[in-house]
């Protein structure tokens, strides 16, 4: 589908699709609609019911102007159109900081910044990193995020509750810089979680759960499960 709109001149906010597709739903409008109510209302001649289909399906981001104008047409305020940042430059333009700002706070020069941000291959020292989560007031999950290691972490924890947590702890305390004894009461929690559902599938079904079914969900979404788990031992 081939979407034509001006270049965005001010920086994309985290857009949260699945929200803007559910409000327009409940509004009882069609893309039609919203692509009208753009173009009468907020001056967007270019707003067509392809380019709010392209929004609601994730394929393209509404820049500032058009996300306030968005929310206008659905009656609601921005902000619940804003999901929570995810990559670096997200995170970045939360904070309303410019490149120049976070690539100085880091003690990066500014083009090797950008070219991280671009890629979203993170390749700060641990020194630089910590000034990165520090500027940009990240948590641990998101600063897990942006450096690029939910892939890494992912495959760890598949493999920790799938066979002995036990002896992914090293690995994962690699990953994570978290406290021994508390990395291992989140791994043996999430360890447990995933034997328990499988358990409860076998005997729910009368035969050992396939690989798509719960336990493939649990999988799929491990990296949650985790962050979850780590909240739970901490209190």
């Amino acid at each position: 589908m081939r979407v034509h709109r001006p270049q965005a001149q001010q920086p994309t906010p985290p857009f949260n699709a699945p929200a803007a597709r559910r409000l327009r739903a409940a509004l009882g409008m069609g893309p039609e609609h919203v692509a009208y109510g753009l173009r009468a209302s907020y001056g967007l001649p270019y707003a067509t019911p392809d380019l709010v289909v392209a929004w609601e399906r994730g394929d393209v981001a509404p820049s500032s102007p058009e996300l306030t104008a968005l929310a206008g047409v659905l009656w609601c305020s921005p902000d619940e159109l804003i999901g929570a940042p995810r990559t670096l430059r997200e995170h970045r333009v939360a904070r309303d900081l410019a490149p120049e700002d976070v690539a100085h706070a880091v003690g990066i020069a500014l083009l090797a910044y950008e070219r991280m941000e671009e890629s979203g291959n993170w390749r700060g020292n641990e020194r630089q990193s910590t000034a990165l989560a520090k500027v940009l007031d990240l948590s641990l999950p998101d600063f897990i995020t942006v450096t690029g290691r939910d892939g890494r972490l992912a495959d760890l924890l598949r493999t920790a509750v799938t066979t002995r947590w036990q002896s992914q702890v090293r690995a994962v305390a690699k990953v994570v810089p978290l406290e021994r004894g508390l990395l291992e009461a989140a791994l043996a929690e999430l360890h447990t979680d995933y034997r328990g559902r499988m358990a409860a599938a076998r005997n729910w079904s009368g035969r050992a759960a396939d690989a798509g079914g719960p336990g493939q969900d649990f999988l799929d979404r491990v990296v949650d499960h985790f962050w979850t788990a780590v909240r739970a031992s901490r209190y």
